[in-house]
């Protein structure tokens, strides 16, 4: 059976642990989805000069943020890694050279939608990392070369958010801004649409575009889940909540709709 492919907008890490809606949301998806052999997580806390993948038989936890409850810093997701999916991936990739790295961990932009889809931190979990120097139909076309993954029980997860500018949000006031909200209504419409060249080449869409993507690395994770998108799969959305200046919109391909 064909695994599913998820993008999931992860937002403050704060999520969790707050079992809010969006962390209700994951824990449905992980009832919900086939239970993976693997998952493999692309986030955008990892970013690297070439592609690396996690080789480690134990992956700790990062926490890779600052500034948050010492609750936060106490979460430990003892997930297992997988070092023959890491070679594998290493192996698919014909256009680059993935480097194993055998001493990275886990980043919140993985554990922190993970310990909510699975709880109990059984699924080993391997990390991509992204070399954000590259264009978007770089990362697309490294993604392709990953599509026989889906046929080996792996779960592949994209998690960043597809607006995130930071430096405009307001931690005041979470209404969402006029101008993200228009950008995610109409990068959502894209993904409907599969107009994956026009999200690959994102900044010809212009001002807003880029302002909703001021810096790629949480935008990338999203052009992984959608070059693996086979014809006749569709895109169903959730979680389309605009925080301030940070979208959540999140992605299922090729799976159940998401109640």
């Amino acid at each position: 059976m064909k695994m599913p492919v998820l993008f999931v907008g992860h937002g403050n890490p704060m999520n969790a642990i707050e079992r809010n809606e969006f962390y209700r949301s994951w824990e449905v998806l992980g009832r919900r989805l086939p239970k993976p052999r693997t998952v493999l997580c692309i986030s955008a806390h990892w970013e690297s000069r070439f592609a690396y993948v996690t080789a480690t038989d134990r992956p700790p936890t990062i926490h890779d943020f600052y500034g948050f409850p010492k609750a936060l810093f106490e979460v430990n997701y003892p997930a297992p890694g997988d070092p023959r999916l890491a070679q594998r991936v290493a192996d698919l990739v014909t256009t680059e050279q993935v480097r194993l790295d055998p001493g990275r961990g886990l980043d919140h932009g993985a554990w922190s939608v993970l310990i909510a889809m699975y709880p109990a931190a059984d699924i080993p979990v391997v990390q991509l990392s992204m070399d954000t120097s590259l264009s978007g139909s770089h990362h697309y076309a490294l993604a392709r070369q990953l599509a026989p993954l889906r046929d080996e029980s792996v779960l592949i997860v994209g998690s960043g958010n597809i607006v995130h500018n930071l430096p405009l949000f307001s931690f005041q006031d979470a209404k969402p801004q006029a101008w993200a909200l228009q950008c995610d209504e109409e990068l959502r419409q894209h993904i409907a649409a599969r107009r994956h060249d026009a999200l690959i080449d994102y900044p010809a869409l212009g001002a807003q575009a880029r302002l909703a993507v001021p810096t790629p690395e949480h935008y990338l994770p999203l052009l992984y889940a959608l070059a693996l998108q086979e014809p006749g799969e569709t895109a169903a959305m959730f979680n389309t909540r605009v925080l301030s200046s940070i979208s959540m919109t999140s992605v299922l391909i090729g799976g159940p709709a998401q109640g």
